[in-house]
This record gives structure tokens, C-alpha cells and sequence, in this order.
């Protein structure tokens, strides 16, 4: 049977659809690059903003409309809207994420430890648009905690770790198939660990200890899991320089609406904590425009903070009132204009202080993992890239060179990162 997998969403959905396609090919099916050649479709959906669950429906629509005739939709949107999920052309079946982890077993009629004791395959590139040289291994899903604006808690459940011989085995294929690096995904992955009494410091240490992995990354983790001590695992350099910290606004009052577990000052001081040890260190975040009764004042607040953190850049989501969520009770909806604004407002900010953190890192010279390389001109092959601190590097080589790390010396800005050149 041929497989079509797609995605959007979060990297946790990214790493789902990756661990799906291991396990198709261990029971000996093969991975469409196409959904009109495949006898399955699988898509993954996400429900974070009203415009991610339209994307999903999207996504269903294109399969059927290429031709699929057996599509199933997984993830958080269909999870939460199974029937609506059922109506759309194409599909025929529903797997909520509760029973996402035997999705394949379920699909193909087999027990679910039938597929955990097959010997682990070495990863492969997803074909079609998801050729990544970084795997995106999940290692936590789910959350307890309860900010209100969140629709993500109610689709995913409880917060649940993965052991760690289950990571490392993970991470030993990704590593066989060639990722040069890891990334560890999940809900709340700052709470790795929590239900069985450890922290994610020891997955982070176990991961250096024993894999070979040259590069670690860690994706969103929420400021209140981490403590001043927690940064010194940054003293091993393959632990790449980039910390993603949700903030979602700079007003502490606005913060308490949220009941985010964290305040202006102590994120202050976690930024600093974090520098105090890689001074290099590239912060960035996520903020949400025109929360429910978001004053101007708070508003100000926001801007104040994230220009005295001096972030790298960042994220900025229009609230959208998600059903089911507290948020979506509250009075004070802002009319949609102001959010909008608000909106625009914080991306243009966030992009001074993503050019401002690109000019301190001319003249530098970093190491670039090659993720794309396209065809070659008078100037040699184009590569682009990511250096540890999550900067798009664009560079010509003699060769392709995906899939390698190589130093590159900043030369250049470009319009979302910087050109250089390479240092063989």
C-alpha cells in the first residue's frame, strides 16, 4: 500500500507524521510523494487559531480533490470536530490523538506491540515537501495546565511523557537515516518528566551522554518549567544556542486573564539567566494581539517588555475566540480592527528586533546545516540553511552540500536572514 502523510500545524505533528511514516515502512509499505498516487491518505490536523483548523479542512479538500478515495484525518482539529471532520469530501475515518499512537497498528489490523517489537528502521526523508535534515522526535503530549485561551489542552488531554529508552531508540533511527539534527518536540515539553518524578534536564543530559547527535534543539517551552540552573546544559556547545519562550503578552494583568504561570519580571530575569551563560543566546517568542479586555495601556506594557528583552524575533497570533476555552466566556471582545492593528504593530516591532540581532552577527562565522539546495548558476549550487541560533543562511557552494554542516562567515542581510560565504 502507498502512503500519502501531510501536515500542518506545530513541529509535535511534524514528528507524529514521521514516526507514522517508520512504522509504514517496517510493516513493508512504501510513502507517496503525492496524495493522487496513494491508496491512503493521512492528514494531521491542527485547531490552534480558527485559521489552522481552516487550513486543515484546506488540506482535506486538495487530497480529495487530487483524487484520494480513502483519507484520514488525525490531529487536533478532526479531534475535536469528528463529525465535521466525516463530512468533508474523501474522508473515511477519524483517529482523535487519544488514539493517535496506534494509528498505524489500528489502520493496518495489527496489535500495537506487534509494531514495538519490530527492530527500530533508520529514518528516511518524507518525500514530497517534507525533505527535512532536522527530525523532529516527540518526546512529551498533552498539558495540565489550564491558560485560557488554549484549545490545544482540550484536543491533546492530559500531560504525558515518553520514557527515555523510547527517545534514545527514536533518536538512534533518526540519527542512522542521517539527521544531523534533533529536535525535541511537545505540548509542554518543559514538563518532560513530571509524571514519573524527573525533569528535562536529564533527557536533554541523556541525549548528549549517549547518542552522537551533533546537534540538539529544543522547541517551545513554557518560562515557568526552567530555573536559573537549568541553562548550564548550554555549556556543551552541540545544545544549539536557541531558547523559544512563550510569553504571550507583557502586561501582568493581561498575563493573569491568561493564567500563564509566569510575569513580566520573572521572564525578565529567565532572559537573563539564559545569557548569563550564552551570551549568543537567540530568544524569541510568541504574543497574542487583542486579548479580551486588552487595554491600550497593557498593550504598551507588551511593547515596553519585548523591546527591553530585545528578542530575536517572534510570533504574533490575532486572538481568535477558540469554543470550549474560558477565553471565549470572557467580556471585553475586542472589536476585530484594533486586534489587527495591535497585530501589525507587534510584527513590525518583531521585525526591528529580528534585523537588529541579524547586523550583531555580521562578520561572524557559524556553523550552517544545509537544508536546501537548489540548482547551480555561474556562482556554483545555492544552499540554504539554519545556523545553531535559527538564522536562514544562504550561501553558493562548488557542490551540493545537503544535509552537511559547514562554517560559514556572515556576509551579508538578506530579506529574512543573511548570506555568506563558506569556509572549507
Amino acid at each position: 500500500m502507498k502512503i500519502y502523510l501531510d501536515t500542518l500545524g506545530c513541529r509535535l505533528n511534524q514528528a507524529e507524521i514521521e514516526e507514522m511514516a517508520r512504522q509504514f515502512r517496517a510493516e513493508g509499505h512504501s510513502l507517496s510523494a503525492e496524495a493522487a498516487s496513494a491508496d491512503l491518505v493521512i492528514i494531521n490536523t491542527c485547531a490552534v487559531t480558527t485559521e489552522a483548523a481552516a487550513d486543515s479542512r484546506q488540506k482535506i479538500r486538495q487530497a480529495a480533490r487530487a483524487g484520494a478515495q480513502d483519507i484520514l484525518a488525525t490531529g487536533c482539529w478532526s479531534t475535536l470536530n469528528p463529525q465535521q471532520a466525516l463530512a468533508l469530501p474523501g474522508v473515511r475515518h477519524v483517529i482523535p490523538n487519544a488514539e493517535k499512537d496506534k494509528l498505524v497498528a489500528t489502520t493496518l489490523g495489527l496489535a500495537a506491540d506487534d509494531l514495538f517489537d519490530r527492530e527500530p528502521l533508520a529514518r528516511q526523508r518524507l518525500p514530497g515537501l517534507h525533505q527535512r535534515t532536522r527530525a523532529f522526535i516527540k518526546v512529551q503530549d498533552g498539558c495540565d495546565n489550564a491558560c485560557t485561551f488554549c484549545i490545544t489542552t482540550l484536543a491533546r488531554g492530559a500531560g504525558r511523557s515518553r520514557p527515555l529508552p523510547a527517545v534514545l531508540t527514536e533518536i538512534h533511527a533518526a540519527r542512522a537515516g542521517g539527521a544531523q539534527e534533533i529536535v525535541l518536540t511537545g505540548v509542554h515539553l518543559g514538563s518532560w518528566g513530571h509524571d514519573f518524578g524527573d525533569h528535562l534536564s536529564t533527557l536533554i543530559t541523556a541525549i548528549l551522554d549517549q547518542t552522537d547527535t551533533p546537534r540538539l534543539r529544543l522547541s517551545s517551552l513554557e518560562p515557568w518549567d526552567l530555573s536559573p540552573n537549568f541553562f548550564s546544559l548550554w555549556e556543551n556547545p552541540r545544545l544549539m544556542p536557541h531558547l523559544h519562550l512563550p510569553l504571550q503578552s507583557g502586561s501582568a494583568s493581561t498575563l493573569k486573564r491568561m493564567l500563564r504561570k509566569t510575569t513580566p519580571q520573572s521572564f525578565c530575569e529567565l532572559a537573563a539567566a539564559a545569557r548569563a551563560i550564552r551570551p549568543d543566546m537567540a530568544l524569541t517568542t510568541d504574543l497574542i494581539a487583542g486579548f479580551p479586555g486588552e487595554t491600550e495601556a497593557e498593550f504598551s506594557e507588551t511593547l515596553t517588555l519585548i523591546r527591553a528583552i530585545n528578542f530575536a524575533g517572534g510570533h504574533v497570533f490575532t486572538y481568535s475566540a477558540r469554543p470550549g476555552t474560558p477565553a471565549a466566556r470572557m467580556k471585553n471582545h475586542l472589536p476585530p480592527e484594533i486586534k489587527k492593528a495591535r497585530s501589525r504593530e507587534l510584527r513590525t516591532v518583531f521585525s526591528e528586533l529580528a534585523l537588529a540581532y541579524r547586523k550583531t552577527c555580521l562578520g561572524q562565522t557559524l556553523p550552517v546545516l544545509w537544508e536546501s539546495t537548489s540548482q547551480r548558476d555561474d556562482r556554483g549550487w545555492k544552499l540554504e540553511g539554519l545556523t545553531g541560533n535559527y538564522l536562514r543562511v544562504s550561501a553558493y557552494a562548488p557542490t551540493p552540500r545537503w544535509n552537511l554542516i559547514d562554517p560559514v562567515r556572515l556576509t551579508g542581510l538578506t530579506e529574512e536572514g543573511l548570506s555568506g560565504e563558506i569556509h572549507f
